[in-house]
Formats: C-alpha cells, sequence, structure tokens
C-alpha cells in the first residue's frame, strides 16, 4: 500500500435500468493503493482487506452482466491488468480500473465488466459478518432489492485504510 493517502474518486447512482442501486452510499475508486509487484499481489491485497475487517472472499475477474449484491457492500482490488467497468446499470458510468486500484462498491450498485485485459486478476471480499448474493438487472425485483439494501449494516472499517479512512467519513 501506498504510504500517501489517496483521496477516493466517488459517484453516485440513482435507480433505472433494472438496478435499484443505493442512494444514501457512494461508490468509491481508490487509484494506485495496492502493492502491485512482487511474488503474489493478491496475497498482499488479501491480508490488507482481512487487516481491516473485509475477509477476502476470492480471486478472479468481474463478470461481464449486469448484477448487484443486495446483502453486502464489495470491494474489489484490482491485482493485475485493467479493465472497463460499468458501475450502476445500463445508465451509469463506465470507469477504467487497473493493477493498484481499490473500488469499494455499496449493495445495491451495479457493475459490469464491459472489456478487460487477459491477465486481469481481482481480489473480492466483504465486510465481516455480511454474506453476499448476486442479482441480475431485473425491473420486477428491484424495489424488493431496495427494502434489503436499506438494511445492510455499514463497514466497520475503510477495507484500505481502516477506522479512520475516507469511507467512514463518506458513508456516515
Amino acid at each position: 500500500m501506498t504510504k500517501t493517502r489517496v483521496k477516493p474518486e466517488t459517484y453516485r447512482f440513482m435507480a433505472g435500468g433494472g438496478v435499484p442501486n443505493n442512494p444514501r452510499l457512494p461508490l468509491l475508486v481508490y487509484r494506485g493503493v495496492l502493492e502491485t509487484e512482487g511474488n503474489d499481489p493478491a496475497k498482499s491485497c488479501e491480508q490488507l482487506f482481512t487487516r481491516h475487517h473485509w475477509p477476502a472472499a476470492w480471486r478472479n475477474g468481474i463478470y461481464d452482466y449486469h448484477h448487484y449484491h443486495t446483502t453486502a457492500h464489495e470491494v474489489l482490488g484490482i491485482v493485475r491488468g485493467e479493465a472497463r467497468v460499468r458501475f450502476g446499470g445500463p445508465d451509469g458510468r463506465t470507469v477504467q480500473v487497473r493493477a493498484g486500484d481499490v473500488v469499494v462498491i455499496p449493495a445495491g450498485v451495479a457493475h459490469k465488466n464491459e472489456g478487460a485485459s487477459t491477465d486481469l486478476l481481482v481480489v473480492g471480499a466483504y465486510p465481516k459478518g455480511q454474506d453476499w448474493d448476486i442479482c441480475p438487472a431485473k425491473l420486477d425485483e428491484r424495489d424488493c432489492a431496495s427494502a434489503n439494501i436499506a438494511e445492510v449494516p455499514l463497514p466497520e472499517a475503510d477495507p484500505v485504510y481502516g477506522s479512520d479512512g475516507p469511507l467512514i467519513a463518506a458513508w456516515r
């Protein structure tokens, strides 16, 4: 992790296109905060997230369809490669992410891989105690999902900087 704190980019998304998004919490993108050199940058990312109460859950890529989670917030650590990811559903915004970046996705915010390098590797995690689900974008389920999303508790720490990180101020 970099020694200098990075102020994350923030993005807000309204409901639309079959996804509820999250009217209260912004999506956060931290640029260049992960170690990308060495034998196993994914392990370093997993240790960082776990240390800040976001236990690492998986290593993979990002699904190529619009989906969101109604029972958990999610953090993506881009440890290798790069991708164009659309956040907020079909009417949302495409953001380029690359090795070293971290994206914190509030429950309800849709995300979709719109194209990635062949070497893309992502570490995914969820706040301690939160179990995740996967919901595809469907208009008939959006209202029910919104009620579930409102009940997802806030995490106890920022996955990059811990208990006094920017997520704490942005989400409270």
